[in-house]
């Protein structure tokens, strides 16, 4: 897509993005069978937004909702799990958690070190390809070594196992530099299926303009100042004030998460990360 056409599609009144994101939704519908296609849900404002929009989409369709995948990364804030039971109750959402259990239950607090001698097969092969040559790495799930095997590893996984030829992820252009150039459909490999991104065009204002206006549910932990949430351990607030009030367009969105994930996002991203 041409930069002249992301810049229109950015510009776009809210009601004209939300139905931009509904036809790309649409077409995934069609493209992909109902058991091919899942949706990456993490809890947060913008996959809950997303999650809303297939939901609307599939209303007006007369359509089941496609399952929804939960990464278990192994330090998840308790009011993302709140969240997540409630709506997944409330809107009668198919969720499946993942989590790599193989690297998790060999610590038994974020920190700990694991020695790869002591993983699978699977695991080791996927350490090689980081290049990382320690023996031992602490059990931290959004360092380079954790992010990739807690979620790549674990959403691979859970692809392959599943018959998955489509996953959905609520990513968007404008919070992430790594993710400026990403089309709606981007066909992936190893293993192989498509990304569908039906929110690329969304700003964050968009996100909480959307959720207010429509009274999606969203984390608790929004009230109290974080604009970005990861895993628990990493993921800090910046400000005291709920995250809608602050400065969106002037301060950046991801300052509260782990700086190491940011700096390498496009070498997680070359591995599979969302």
């Amino acid at each position: 897509m041409e930069q002249q056409e992301r810049n229109r599609l950015v510009s776009l009144p809210l009601d004209e993005k939300i139905e931009q994101s509904k036809e790309i939704i649409r077409e995934a519908l069609e493209r992909f069978s109902h058991d091919a296609l899942c949706l990456a849900w993490t809890g947060g404002k913008d996959s809950t937004t997303m999650l809303w929009l297939y939901r609307e989409a599939c209303k007006e369709l007369g359509r089941p909702l496609p399952r929804a995948m939960f990464i278990d990364e192994g330090h998840v804030f308790e009011e993302i799990l709140d969240l997540v039971d409630r709506v997944k109750r409330e809107w009668n959402v198919e969720v499946a958690v993942v989590k790599n259990t193989d690297v998790s239950d060999k610590a038994r607090k974020v920190g700990d070190l694991i020695r790869v001698a002591d993983l699978n097969e699977r695991n080791q092969k996927e350490i090689e390809k980081l290049e990382f040559t320690e023996e031992a790495f602490p059990f931290e799930p959004e360092s380079y070594v954790g992010n990739h095997l807690m979620k790549t590893v674990a959403m691979n996984v859970f692809i392959e196992n599943n018959g998955v030829k489509a996953l959905s992820t609520a990513i968007r252009r404008d919070e992430q530099e790594a993710r400026v150039t990403e089309d709606y459909f981007s066909p992936r490999t190893n293993p192989a299926h498509t990304r569908v991104h039906p929110i690329l065009h969304f700003e964050e204002r968009d996100i909480w303009n959307t959720i207010h206006e429509y009274k999606i549910p969203f984390c608790s932990l929004y009230y109290h100042g974080y604009r970005s949430l990861g895993a628990k351990g990493s993921t800090f607030k910046t400000s005291d004030i709920p995250a809608w009030e602050q400065d969106l367009e002037n301060t950046p969105e991801r300052a509260g998460r782990g700086q190491e994930k940011e700096e390498i996002m496009e070498q997680l991203r070359s591995l599979g990360y969302m």
